[in-house]
């Protein structure tokens, strides 16, 4: 996945490359706004991390050169965190804004959302097989986005669906809180624990699941969340 940092901050720059090389993003910058709209309207590049404060072309004006030629994800980086600026880069075509105090757990997540969400992830990946996840009375199509409990629809939101989803793929395995949020990150989440846990615990109680003795979904003390291990069909 290649990634351009457009911003002044080489000291920034270098942390955020640091900590998302071994995340298998391959990391160039540029710290001048201009040089940087060239390079990112002429080369192909995963997503797009822009600092909206820069000297000489601010990152507003190189985010409207990117638009003019790219549809790429951007994510605004602003040191000021104002209102204004975040509707003023949203309404010229920012996929997300993230203030400068971010954690980096928060910017990877916010960066495989945005990727998710342009389905950049899903052409890298090869098609998963039409098939049904079965783990007892529950039944989930990952194709048709059908859930069954004892052949019932289930109505789940978009965060608990993405949370099934998640466990599914990995029946057995415990997938930690980290984990869990990045994968099915977005706007709604800012990177938190807590928020993981309340929409496990509404999926439990839609499932009719016990923490105790858990049907479905088993938590691992201190870890994370784990689904039992599914039947075959």
């Amino acid at each position: 996945m290649r990634l351009l940092i457009i911003d002044d901050d080489s000291e920034l720059c270098q942390l955020v490359a640091d900590y998302l090389r071994p995340m298998g993003f391959l990391v160039e910058m540029e710290h001048e706004g201009i040089k940087g709209a060239a390079r990112a309207a002429s080369e192909v590049w995963s997503a797009i991390l822009l600092d909206v404060m820069m000297p000489g072309c601010d990152g507003f004006e190189v985010l409207r050169r990117i638009r003019e030629k790219s549809r790429v994800p951007v994510i605004m980086l602003t040191g000021r965190g104002e209102e204004v600026d975040r509707i003023v880069g949203l309404e010229l075509g920012a996929d997300d804004y993230l203030p400068k105090t971010f954690s980096s757990r928060e910017l990877l997540a916010r960066l495989r959302a945005v990727l998710r969400r342009s389905g950049w992830l899903e052409q890298q990946q090869p098609a998963e097989p039409n098939r049904e996840w079965v783990v007892g009375p529950l039944r989930l199509n990952p194709e048709t986005h059908r859930v069954l409990l004892q052949d019932q629809p289930l109505q789940l939101t978009p965060a608990e669906y993405g949370l099934l989803v998640a466990l599914a793929r990995s029946p057995g395995r415990v997938r930690t809180r980290e984990e869990l949020i990045e994968e099915i990150a977005d706007r709604q989440w800012d990177g938190l624990d807590r928020a993981i846990d309340m929409h496990i615990s509404t999926l439990r109680r839609k499932l009719g699941d016990d923490p105790q003795k858990p049907r479905f979904i088993r938590t691992v003390r201190g870890y994370g969340y784990q689904l039992v291990p599914p039947t075959t069909p």
